[in-house]
Parts: C-alpha cells; structure tokens; sequence
C-alpha cells in the first residue's frame, strides 16, 4: 500500500516532535555519531590521497568460487559498496553496448525522446539527468539479467544481508527476481550532466513512514551503533509515496554493469561509500538548526539530496568509482549515497546497464505482477515515467528469448514440455 500524505509540512512538524521527545538527548547523540562519521571520512580522504582503493573490487571467479574472505566481506559492509570484476567477458558486454547502439539506431529512439515523459524524479537536484534512455526491454538487457554469472553475483550480494531476524524470514537471498531498468549512453564532451548527490528509495518516507522507522529503530531510539545496515528487518514492508522513478521493489544493492571503459573524469559513478552514512542524514533533520518543517531539504517523490548546506562533512568523502572494464559491474548498498560526474571528459562513450539486486519477498512479487505484462507488450515498467517507446520497436525481446530463469525471474511459469503436459492431463491411478 502507498504512503499518503495530505499536508506534509504538519506531518512533518508532528513527526519530528515525536522523535525528539521519544530520543531527549537528540543533539548529544548526534554529536557521538558526527565523530564517528568524521572518523569515516577521514579514512576515505586519507585512502584515496594515498591512491588506496576507497571501494573493494572482487574477481568474479572468487564469487562464484566462494572465496570472498571475512575480511573482504568486512569492508565490503563498511563502505557499503563493491566492484565484481569480469562478471561478463569483455567481447560480450561490447557486443552488447554495438546491440544496444543499432537498437536505439534503427528505431529511431533519439528522434522520439523530445516528447518523452518527464518522471521530475530528479528535479531537485543540482544538475539535469544524465543520457539515460528509457529502453527496458532489448535483448542485451534481458540476457544480462537472466545470466547465470549475474544471478550468482546477485545472490552473493544478497546474502551479504540479515535475511532473518527479529523472530521473521525478510526474504530469499536466493532468488534473484527482475527489476527491469534504463540505459546510460554518455558520448564523450558531454558537460552539466550529472546528478549531484542523492539517495534512492525513499526521502521524507524514511521519516514520516512507521514502517521505515522501524528500519532504522535503533538510530531513532539513539543506538546508532546498533544499527546494521544489512539487517533486512521492516525493509521489504516500507511504503513510498508514488511517483515516477521511485522504486517499488527492495533492492540491497542498486548496481550497473560497463559495457565500456570508463572511470574518473568520464562522467561515471561517485559514490560516499560509508555503508552506514544514512543513520546520520537521519539525525541531521532532528537538529536545531533545522526548520520544524523542513528535513534538510527533502521532497516527496524526489531523490533524497545530500547538499553543502545540510551535510558538508559526507561530501568530503565522494569519491568516483575505481576503472571500470567492459563486463565489470559496480554495486551500492539501497541507503549508500551516489552521484554522477557532471562532466565526461575523456574519449569513448561511457555506457551501461542499470541492474539492480533484487531478492525474493511478498514486495517484490506483487511488483513482478504489475511488471510482466509491460514485459509481453513492451510497455515501459509501473515506476517508471510511462513512455512506451518499445512498443513498436524492431528486435524488442519477447518470450521466446527467455531461459527457463528468465522466466522465474519475471514472474512468468515454466514452460511444460509436451510429455509433462500429457502427463498432467493424466488421470490419477489408484
């Protein structure tokens, strides 16, 4: 059920007196995680000046073998971010960015994006959205979800969870549903493109909602060292306002996979790769200093923005993704703040695939249930800004090029061979 709101300034006033009156000390214990968050950054500045890796990068081979260490495990929690390496053979994900290229090519879609819907998703934040094209459904991307070596990344990442806890199953790590997503395709020179720093999944939601409270039950309660980022408890049962471009499903990691060379300078991916950073956005808005009816800034329906004004100290810490390859995919924790580079400067085209990691609960299945059918016609997604350009596209996938776990992915049942089918229509024997 969606979260409603008839008269968010009141809401908001009422909500925050609550939470200040339930936590008394709100502003001594901001000031302990304020140390502990400058502690963070300090790390982060301190690694990246060194030329130290501020986000852990993982072969893929050690995934699927289950070689990941404790240690590695450890860091990957702590910045609550991660690179998988060489999920893909660098001769596929180019293939696929030349697929990608000739489908957008011969169906015209830059011609048709002049009239495409506005999702205003990102309307609040410092800079215009980035070349993100609202294809969902061409081949390449469906071959990339329903991979075998993406599922396998996608359930280490979320077993990297608590999927039980307080007494309750979350979900099922081992299920890998799809959340179907856009494309970037960034030509070089491109200028004041990029979005400044924000989180998704929930902006004032993650106040005025009880369910997400209860989330992060242990930072309002001012046990902020208690709070675990990765402990799943109440995250598939908060609401969100509606709004396009706001996602539906729970996802414990948002990710994309390169399918060109791309790093620092060639307008990519900046993350504040601090895994907990969201307990102290949360506090922030509680403080003194900030309007009774304010939350630093946040909007309903829009991205959370992480600004100068309101939270100086994490944007010390924004860092760009390490180079990535073609085949390479980049993962962030849902809370984990992100960004994109304003400006490209470097020479090729910096492309790739927005997919998700997606796990198996009731969330999830009741939008898999909205999702198929814009599947079978082409339709753009429920959360997304409703284009429908793939309508009509030439060389759109169908059914037919789903493997028997794409099919589980999307929701769609598994095709009967025709001796199963006989077999069923057979009468039980006694």
């Amino acid at each position: 059920m969606p979260l409603e709101i008839e008269n968010l300034p009141e809401a908001t006033r009422e909500v925050k007196k609550a939470l200040r009156e339930a936590l008394p000390n709100y502003r001594g214990v901001f000031s302990e995680l304020e140390v502990d968050m400058r502690r963070q950054v300090e790390a982060i500045v301190n690694d990246r000046s060194a030329g130290r890796p501020v986000i852990p990068a993982l072969p893929y081979a050690d995934v699927a073998a289950g070689r990941i260490s404790q240690e590695v495990i450890g860091q990957i929690k702590t910045r609550g971010a991660c690179v998988i390496r060489g999920v893909f053979e660098p001769a596929q994900a180019r293939a696929w960015d030349d697929e990608i290229a000739a489908y957008v090519q011969e169906n015209h879609l830059d011609e048709r994006l002049a009239n495409a819907a506005e999702d205003k998703y990102f309307g609040s934040l410092d800079s215009a959205k980035p070349q993100i094209y609202g294809i969902y459904w061409s081949k390449p991307q469906v071959q990339a979800r329903q991979s075998e070596s993406l599922t396998r990344a996608r359930v280490f990442l979320n077993r990297l969870w608590r999927s039980e806890s307080e007494g309750q199953i979350h979900f099922d790590p081992e299920q890998t549903p799809v959340y179907a997503d856009r494309i970037r395709r960034r030509p070089p020179g491109s200028a004041s493109l990029g979005l400044s720093p924000h989180v998704d999944g929930g902006s004032v939601e993650r106040w005025l909602d009880t369910n997400f409270r209860k989330v992060y039950r242990h930072v309002f309660a001012g046990n902020w060292r208690d709070y675990d980022p990765f402990d799943a408890a109440w995250r598939p049962d908060v609401r969100e306002i509606p709004s396009p471009a706001v996602c539906s499903m729970f996802r414990t990691f948002q990710g994309w996979t390169a399918l060109t060379q791309q790093g620092q300078g060639d307008g990519t991916l900046q993350l504040i790769p601090i895994g907990n950073a969201m307990a102290y956005l949360l506090l922030r808005a509680l403080q003194d200093d900030v309007p009774d009816d304010e939350l630093c800034g946040a909007k309903p329906g829009r991205a959370l923005s992480v600004t100068p004004g309101w939270h100086g100290l994490l944007l010390e810490a924004l860092s760009s993704i390490p180079l990535m390859q073609p085949g390479d995919t980049v993962w962030w924790h849902s809370d984990v703040v992100h960004a994109v580079e304003n400006e490209h400067r470097g020479k090729g085209y910096s492309n790739v695939m927005y997919i998700a990691s997606t796990p198996g609960c009731a969330k999830n299945t009741a939008y898999l249930r909205r999702q198929l059918p814009t599947f079978l016609t082409g339709e753009t997604p429920p959360d997304f800004a409703p284009d429908n350009f793939e309508v009509d596209f030439n060389g759109r996938a169908t059914e037919a090029d789903l493997t028997p776990l794409g099919r589980s992915q999307l929701g769609l049942a598994p095709i009967m061979t025709e001796q199963a089918a006989a077999t069923s229509q057979e009468p039980a024997r006694r």
